[in-house]
């Protein structure tokens, strides 16, 4: 009870609000922003929506790739910021850039030599009125222009995780609001035709997107490279290429099981939702439309288990390993908070289920899928929230192999083989498919509050 108090504690609240919540806003804006795409998209029709739903979804998992690649070096660069070791810090920056160089590189050979085959695994007849053919053409067209963006985008990663250790996350949220600006405008402008440019559609949509991702990149590095006092690692991080073989050693030990763990879950994920696309096209759009509301109201959870890895990694910089008390009761605050702004999220999520999925151009039967795929998603979203707050305090003291096990591990031992199952052997609609998939999220419940109540995670790696 005690603990259950102190969530509410005005001080706990105002100091984890000041990194979470200018998160929250960037996330938060660039999934609206995200969503108006995805309704201009679907306004087109049934098969341009479907085929670039399906393109991102392999996106996200190059997504997150980049996301865990950069993570690992991340756990050290909070930790030297919680030293104020700014020659640290320049370091793992500098590795930062090195990763996101390497990633774009191994991204756009993937996705140009094999995409086609990829987005084939998803293309399945349902006689829901969905052409295979004009389904693949869209989605073809969409990726081949958004290659031209994953350089810009993982550039910025690097710069955000490191100006983000140093509690500075406005630069970050003002970066991506001017970037969504010009994300919607030029949507707006390339998609439909206005203002005398030539009706694009999905390709249109693309050229949107990667030209905000140069324009958030621009305003990130000049805005770091001009205030050098709040951020001093940016002086003289270009200076060379230099980081010592010690930290580049460790950053891969620590590093390596990350970036296979966001690799593997992210794959798992698209593997999910190829297998819930043996039903059928419209259950591909159903997804799409539910996942693309979701994405606009998981921003709690995202955004808080951001601010833990921050919080708890810092602490852990400054404190050591001696305050193992303060460091558990953090932790259980963090969870526990994360789990309420989840909850104000889900009711708000359902309360809008069934009128969101009207405004697309699609059919009742697809709209009326997608309305119980997002009930759904708001239902299960606190535990969601608890496994990623979990994720995040274990991460935070470089227990990369053990959150490698809790998550990707997890993933392709129980949920992909249950939704493969499901979908190939038995003739279950998709609702209660989806729903038993994800029910197996609450087994990693119990998982993450015996991890995290052991305190194994309580570890300084920058010694």
């Amino acid at each position: 009870m005690k603990i259950l108090r102190s969530v509410f504690d005005k001080n706990f609240i105002k100091i984890t609000m000041m990194i979470a919540f200018p998160i929250m806003v960037q996330t938060g804006i660039t999934n609206f922003v995200n969503m108006l795409d995805n309704i201009m998209v679907g306004r087109i029709g049934t098969d341009p929506m479907t085929g670039v739903s399906i393109v991102n979804s392999l996106l996200f998992v190059w997504n997150l790739c980049v996301f865990g690649g950069l993570s690992g070096i991340g756990i050290f660069t909070a930790q030297y910021c919680g030293k104020d070791d700014q020659e640290g810090v320049r370091h793992t920056f500098r590795l930062q850039i090195l990763m996101s160089l390497l990633l774009t590189a191994a991204g756009i050979y993937i996705f140009m030599s094999h995409g086609q085959s990829l987005i084939g695994l998803y293309l399945h007849e349902d006689g829901g009125g969905g052409s295979v053919e004009a389904t693949m053409q869209a989605a073809l067209s969409y990726l081949t222009v958004m290659c031209f963006g994953f350089l810009p985008f993982a550039v910025t990663q690097a710069y955000n995780t490191t100006i983000r250790s140093h509690g500075e996350t406005v630069a970050p949220m003002i970066a991506t609001l001017i970037a969504v600006v010009v994300n919607l405008a030029g949507n707006y402008i390339l998609i439909y035709g206005k203002l005398g440019a030539p009706a694009l559609g999905v390709v249109g949509a693309a050229a949107a997107t990667v030209t905000s991702r140069f324009v958030e990149l621009a305003f990130i590095a000049v805005w770091a490279h001009t205030h050098a006092a709040r951020i001093p690692f940016i002086t003289g991080a270009y200076r060379s290429l230099y980081v010592p073989r010690v930290l580049t050693l460790n950053c891969i030990r620590k590093g390596t099981p990350l970036l296979l763990n966001e690799a593997l879950w992210s794959g798992g994920q698209a593997i999910l939702t190829q297998c819930y696309s043996v039903r059928g096209l419209s259950v591909v759009s159903a997804l799409n439309i539910a996942q693309t509301l979701g994405n606009v109201f998981n921003v709690a959870f995202i955004a808080m288990g951001s601010a833990t890895a921050i919080i708890i990694g810092r602490k852990l910089g400054e404190w050591g390993e001696s305050r193992t008390k303060e460091l558990k009761n953090e932790a259980w605050r963090l969870m526990l908070f994360s789990c309420f702004l989840c909850m104000l999220s889900s009711t708000l999520m359902i309360s809008v289920s069934f009128v969101f999925p009207k405004i697309y151009n699609t059919t009742n039967e697809i709209r009326a899928l997608a309305t119980g795929l997002i009930i759904l998603m708001a239902a299960y979203m606190p535990i969601h929230s608890f496994n990623n707050a979990s994720y995040f305090i274990i991460r935070s003291g470089g227990k990369t192999f053990i959150t490698f096990l809790f998550d990707s591990c997890f993933c392709w031992a129980v949920s992909i083989p249950a939704a493969y199952f499901l979908a190939h052997y038995t003739r279950v609609p998709i609702l209660p498919m989806y729903a038993a998939v994800i029910s197996c999220e609450l087994v990693k419940v119990v998982i993450g509050i015996t991890l995290v109540n052991k305190g194994i995670w309580i570890k300084n790696i920058t010694v």
